[in-house]
C-alpha cells in the first residue's frame, strides 16, 4: 500500500512539474511596409534578438509584416514594435526613430529620401 502510495505522489510530481514548466507565449503580426531587403530584416532580427522572451522572428518583405512569437510574461508588443522603430524602421503605429533612420544604408531608406527601395506603385484604375 504503502509503494502505490508513493508511486501516486511521485508520478504527481512529475505531472505537476511539467504543466510549471509551460510559459504563456504569444504570438504577433507587425505591419512593417520599409523592411524590404536581407540587410534590413538582420537589422531587425539583430534588434529584437536582444529583447528577453523573444523566441522567434519572421519577416514576410513582400507582405511587408513581422511575426514575433514572443513570451508574454518576459515582454510585450509594445517594447517588440519600439525596438523595431529603434532600429530604424516603422512598426504599426510607431513611426522609426529619426536617429536610427538616418544611420541606415541608402539602400534600406525610403525611395522619397533618395533610398534603394522601390517606389511603391501607385493602385491601379479601376474599370468602369
Amino acid at each position: 500500500m504503502k509503494k502505490l502510495l508513493l508511486t501516486c505522489l511521485v508520478a504527481l510530481g512529475f505531472a505537476s512539474a511539467s504543466f510549471a514548466q509551460v510559459k504563456p507565449s504569444q504570438t504577433a503580426k507587425i505591419k512593417t511596409p520599409n523592411i524590404l531587403c536581407e540587410d534590413c530584416k538582420k537589422r531587425v532580427t539583430t534588434y529584437l534578438d536582444r529583447i528577453d522572451g523573444v523566441q522567434t522572428v519572421a519577416i514576410n518583405t513582400r507582405r511587408g509584416e513581422t511575426t514575433v512569437k514572443f513570451v508574454s510574461d518576459r515582454t510585450n508588443i509594445e517594447e517588440i514594435k519600439t525596438a523595431i522603430a529603434n532600429s530604424g524602421f516603422d512598426a504599426d503605429d510607431i513611426p522609426a526613430n529619426e536617429e536610427s533612420y538616418k544611420r541606415l544604408p541608402k539602400t534600406c531608406k525610403k525611395f522619397e529620401d533618395g533610398g534603394g527601395h522601390p517606389k511603391p506603385k501607385a493602385p491601379a484604375p479601376a474599370e468602369q
